[in-house]
């Protein structure tokens, strides 16, 4: 006889307001899974769905009715009777900062289209800083044959860090070192990858939303002129590298994959792979031709 599945008990229902509607939620829900709920475009930063939210970039901050200071959205419950402002003057002007602050002091240039958005929907003006004000820059880490790593894109959202950690792969290769503006993303000791812990997952490429942890190939292309994503396309299918079964999205270009992705509503994965599901596609390029049948 077959034993039965036991099921998680319903969650109750919350009611809040946000922008002067109401809104139902279950219980649990933050303020930005709320916000979505309603298709209120909130922008994040440091936020993605599968990793731990670590409240670093502020850019997701709302009003609460009866709170000194905005709350960060991605993380703060909701509670019953919760009345929120999501695009007050003060909301958007806290918003529009934190993106002066970041495009002045990084390379966003290869940032999401989202965050592009972002900066021109809250009007924000890096350049009323000065022209030079840089203050990670820093040559490009080229160590090894599979990613390369450029942290004058680096914003410090920590999200590396936790995919690297305990939401993810576990290997904890990289921290945050240094402390104000020495603050930075970096190996035990600053070591070279190699001589790292790091087991060349990838998941750290795949959560960066700058560009700061890239593909090499993807680098190379972009130095070469070459990388075009408006002649790519996507392509679904599952590794062949063991029975797991984590779903890839192959990048293709010029009928070759420049790089792998996979979706973070994949039940499997939830974005993450291992070093042969992310990188080892190389064999796919790199077949001998068929010899003749007088050869064989």
């Amino acid at each position: 006889m077959s034993q039965a599945v036991p099921l998680a008990p319903p969650k109750r229902l919350v009611d809040v307001e946000i922008d002067g509607k109401p809104v139902r939620v279950p219980e649990g829900s933050t303020i930005l899974d709320a916000c979505r709920s309603e298709g209120i475009d909130t922008p994040t930063l440091c936020y993605l769905e599968n990793l731990t939210p670590v409240n670093v970039c502020r850019v997701c901050v709302v009003e609460v009715e009866g709170s000194r200071v905005l709350a960060p959205a991605c993380s703060r419950p909701v509670e019953p009777g919760m009345k929120v402002v999501t695009d007050s003057e003060r909301v958007r002007h806290s918003r529009r900062l934190v993106l002066e602050f970041l495009s002045s002091s990084v390379d966003l240039s290869l940032a999401s289209e989202d965050v592009q958005r972002w900066v021109r929907e809250y009007g924000a003006e890096p350049e009323r800083y000065g022209a030079a004000v840089e203050t990670v820059d820093q040559p490009v880490k080229v160590d090894n044959d599979l990613y390369v790593r450029d942290y004058s894109r680096c914003i410090l959202c920590y999200k590396c860090v936790e995919a690297c950690g305990v939401d993810a792969q576990n290997t904890f290769a990289i921290a945050v070192a240094g402390r104000g503006f020495d603050a930075r993303i970096s190996t035990e000791f600053d070591v070279q990858l190699p001589d790292s812990a790091c087991v060349y997952c990838g998941n750290c490429i795949g959560v960066c939303p700058t560009g700061a942890l890239m593909f090499r190939s993807e680098h190379e292309m972009r130095q070469e002129g070459t990388w075009d994503e408006s002649d790519q396309t996507v392509v679904e299918t599952i590794c062949p590298y063991c029975g797991v079964g984590c779903d890839l999205e192959l990048h293709v270009q010029d009928n070759a994959i420049v790089k792998v992705t996979s979706p973070l509503d994949h039940d499997i994965t939830r974005g993450h792979l291992c070093i042969k599901g992310r990188f080892g596609f190389e064999f796919v390029q790199n077949r001998e031709p068929a010899r003749p049948e007088a050869e064989r």
